[in-house]
């Protein structure tokens, strides 16, 4: 495990967020893993680059070339990959990385998040697919989620494939020791 994509808001959000993003930056630091993420130097994205470069690691930021133009790319970066079009973002993401945690975020971050939990769930990835429950962000979500699988809209398989915690190191532990096992989409085992 050397790159970990961290998909968060442009936003803030409240200060527990910021924490958070701090939190998790330097924990993925000081465990040796990079961090891709999407480039910007503002909301907890920017704060996530930044403590993760303070803690000794490394941040590769990948960017639609016309969110650049509009000067709010991270400037301090190990690495700014400009891209083409947000698909082609999304893709050289996925490609530079060996996991996923989505943080608190916007539609932009939820997007994200289940493209990569469906490319999971239909076997074109076998990355870990995580969410840092920072001051329980997701809990809603994932009652939903609990709630779709018990009404057989997702299996209970996929379902658990989603890392699930709000503690950086645990999260971190448990996406390195993360083995899928094989799951059919169609048949769910």
């Amino acid at each position: 495990m050397t790159r970990i994509c961290v998909y968060c808001g442009s936003s803030s959000g409240n200060a527990l967020y910021l924490d958070a993003a701090t939190r998790l930056g330097e924990t993925l630091a000081r465990s040796g893993i990079a961090v891709v993420y999407g480039g910007a130097a503002i909301g907890l994205m920017g704060r996530i680059a930044d403590s993760a470069l303070q803690a000794g690691g490394e941040v590769h930021g990948v960017m639609p070339r016309n969110l650049a133009d509009r000067e709010i790319a991270h400037t301090g970066l190990t690495a700014l990959h400009l891209t083409s079009s947000m698909h082609e973002r999304k893709a050289l993401m996925a490609e530079l990385s060996d996991g996923f945690i989505a943080m608190p975020g916007g539609l932009g971050t939820l997007e994200e998040l289940f493209e990569m939990w469906t490319w999971s769930q239909l076997g074109l990835h076998a990355k870990p697919v995580a969410l840092f429950n920072a001051n329980g962000y997701f809990d809603h979500l994932l009652k939903f989620l609990d709630h779709a699988a018990s009404e057989g809209f997702i299996k209970q398989p996929h379902r658990d494939m989603l890392i699930v915690s709000d503690d950086p190191a645990d999260l971190v532990d448990r996406i390195k020791s993360y083995d899928m096992a094989p799951v059919d989409k169609l048949s769910g085992s």
